[in-house]
């Protein structure tokens, strides 16, 4: 009863945001602060239903019921798991968005954003809950579509109704592949209850579960973001507002890890060699590639939404190796690989939606998103820029931060495949594992590239010169998610062990040693160990070390300021500074190969061909994906449509003739037996 009491007061805090949004649409200050602080206050049930299940037991709530549709809500651990990820990313966004909307205060329909940003939360939390298939997929449409109107928010703008036109035609392509994939499961379990499909997925026929496989990879993998499915992501994450992006990023594309998960693991046991195999190339394919486009963005947002296709590479590594443990018998190593997974899923969620809000915080200071415009931030906005630091950090995979934790589990994940006897899977997960250093090296260069353009040095631009600091409320939400990032990291044995018990049932076992202590030493079978308390630790005391040593000796020293040296000019400006395509250069030039760059010099002369008053550089790589996969397809359909386009002739009679035709030859077919 306490479970469906929280149910219930988290779908009406959501209703009643998005209600208050339309009732109050006229005052925008008490528009935003109804919306989101409703959010705020279903969020904060959420996280206590979600801590309920998992540490208590699975809860069922039947809306109706039929001997053909069940549709209600069912919560287990991993639905729980998920529900407390949406909910904690969505505690911190909303406070956030307080202070964020004023962005939009007297230029945008605020009713409109609060009440599709609180229909859009409650469709994920519908989406991990339901217990049907076809609830399912009614609820995961009105989250793609209510999705769909956010990415399009700005929808004056040409680049913004791009962005939503590849996003709808991507998520709905996936659409198609998923009721495919359930279509199939119903057939061999005579229901669409979950349920059943749990009971009876196993035990299909080997080709109709590889079909189901298939098509649960492509329909949710096009919605997670891996490659070559993701190309939605780089357009529609940068033109949703920031605080949208951040949900986005962070939470709604992890609800298709969790059907990924529920799919594989629940429905079918991920019992088949080759699934786990052909998830690895594409997880390791996402990551790598995901990293590497990444460095080469100079757009803020579109580099953040290149890492989200990393991480989701790495999430799925961590699946996927679990999968071929499965399939080769290794039950407490299977369970060690999807806790990593697990445990980088949650991890991604709060630095991912941190890195966005403090993205968000420099467009709303700066009103750009371009980094080669930004620079000397730090100073004019101290905070954000501590909050942005941290997310990189967490993100760059380094201690003792959440990102690096996660990381490490997958890791040694990977190299626990020395106990499988296939030498050639053995070689290819142990490769995914030089493709993941790769991977996490190419992050930390590029977030020193995101921060160091961004914050440091002088300003490039005039509206950064006058930039502040944004809204309380901004701050404390990503104030909020940084906190959350050190936890993460310097306390994980206290969460491993919950991972534990939400992949036990995944997986059929549990991992039989998991320390509790202030190291975390993960698995029997491996004496490894590592401490992130310690490294925290050591870190603060060595470099405190040095600052007390120096009070100490020297006492307290008067502060001289002197001028930057700036290569020897008189003056040092903007213009001397170290640029984000300088940056990325030699990454560019060392990887030429893969990214095919071209470059564009413009040149304006000052009456003389031999005098140049002004010189532009472009350079841009070239877009691979869309060049040569989706521009043929999207032609040869433009193609196929201009052909089928002679049968539209506008009148009745021709219509009616189709239809006399068709019936015809139906009436052919059943007479001759073929009904």
């Amino acid at each position: 009863m306490e479970y469906t009491y929280l149910l219930i007061g988290l779908i009406i805090s959501y209703l009643i945001g998005a209600a208050s949004s339309i009732i109050l649409n006229k005052k925008d200050h008490l528009c935003a602060c109804a919306a989101f602080i409703s959010a705020s206050i279903a969020s904060v049930f959420g996280i206590i239903l979600s801590l309920s299940v998992v540490f208590g037991e699975t809860f069922t709530f039947t809306l109706s019921s039929s001997s053909f549709l069940n549709f209600g809500f069912f919560v287990d651990r991993l639905s729980a798991f998920f529900i407390l990820l949406i909910s904690i990313a969505v505690f911190a966004v909303s406070i956030y968005s307080i202070g964020y909307a004023k962005e939009y205060f007297g230029k945008k329909n605020i009713g409109y954003l609060g009440f599709l940003y609180n229909i859009f939360i409650l469709s994920m939390i519908l989406v991990v809950t339901a217990n049907n298939a076809v609830m399912f997929l009614i609820v995961w449409e009105l989250m793609s579509v209510i999705s769909y109107f956010l990415v399009v928010y700005e929808h004056e703008k040409p680049e913004v109704r791009k962005a939503g036109f590849i996003y709808i035609v991507m998520t709905h392509i996936g659409t198609g592949f998923i009721i495919l994939s359930f279509l199939i499961l119903a057939s061999g379990s005579g229901s669409f209850d979950f349920e059943t499909f749990s009971s009876t997925g196993a035990a299909m026929p080997q080709m109709l579960k590889d079909l189901v496989f298939l098509f649960a990879l492509i329909g949710f993998g096009a919605k997670a973001g891996i490659v070559p499915l993701h190309i939605w992501l780089p357009y529609a994450h940068p033109a949703a507002p920031s605080n949208v992006s951040a949900l986005m990023s962070g939470v709604m594309i992890k609800t298709a890890i969790y059907m990924l998960i529920r799919v594989f693991f629940d429905f079918l046991g991920a019992g088949v060699l080759w699934w786990g195999v052909l998830v690895l190339i594409l997880a390791s394919a996402s990551a790598l590639l995901g990293v590497m486009y990444a460095l080469m963005e100079h757009d803020i947002k579109r580099l953040l939404a290149y890492h989200s296709v990393e991480n989701i590479g790495i999430i799925l590594i961590g699946i996927s190796v679990s999968m071929i443990f499965v399939s080769s018998g290794y039950t407490e190593l299977a369970a060690f690989g999807l806790i990593a997974g697990l445990y980088h899923t949650v991890n991604h969620a709060v630095f991912k939606s941190l890195l966005f809000m403090g993205a968000g915080s420099l467009i709303y200071s700066t009103h750009t998103r371009n980094m080669e415009d930004m620079g000397g931030l730090l100073k004019k906005m101290p905070w954000t820029g501590l909050f942005f630091l941290v997310g990189s950090i967490s993100i760059s995979a380094l201690p003792p931060l959440n990102g690096f934790v996660s990381e490490w589990l997958t890791f040694q994940a990977q190299l626990l495949s020395i106990n499988l006897s296939d030498n050639i899977i053995k070689i290819a997960v142990l490769s995914s594992g030089a493709a993941l250093a790769l991977t996490s090296a190419l992050a930390a260069a590029c977030f020193v590239k995101a921060f160091g353009i961004s914050f440091l040095a002088l300003p490039r631009s005039k509206a950064v010169e006058h930039a502040k600091e944004g809204p309380k409320s901004m701050l404390f939400g990503m104030g909020t998610l940084s906190l959350l990032c050190i936890i993460l990291g310097v306390l994980p044995f206290y969460f491993v062990p919950v991972l534990n018990s939400i992949a036990a049932p995944l997986v059929g076992t549990t991992i039989s040693k998991v320390t509790f202590d202030l190291s975390l030493a993960v698995f029997s079978l491996r004496s490894e160990s590592i401490s992130t308390m310690w490294l925290f630790l050591m870190l603060f005391i060595f470099l405190s070390l040095p600052f007390i040593l120096a009070l100490a000796v020297g006492g307290r020293t008067p502060t001289k300021t002197y001028d930057t040296w700036g290569c020897g000019q008189p003056v040092t400006t903007a213009r001397n500074e170290y640029t984000a395509t300088a940056f990325s250069k030699p990454i560019r030039m060392w990887l030429g190969n893969i990214y095919r760059p071209h470059r564009e010099i413009q040149i304006t002369y000052a009456g003389s061909p031999y005098f140049k008053e002004r010189l532009t550089f472009d350079a841009q790589v070239e877009p691979i994906f869309e060049k040569y996969m989706y521009e043929p397809v999207a032609g040869l359909v433009v193609s196929v449509s201009r052909i089928l386009r002679v049968i539209q002739t506008g009148s009745i009679h021709a219509y009616l003739a189709y239809i006399f035709i068709t019936l015809i030859i139906l009436f052919a077919f059943v007479i001759s037996g073929g009904g």
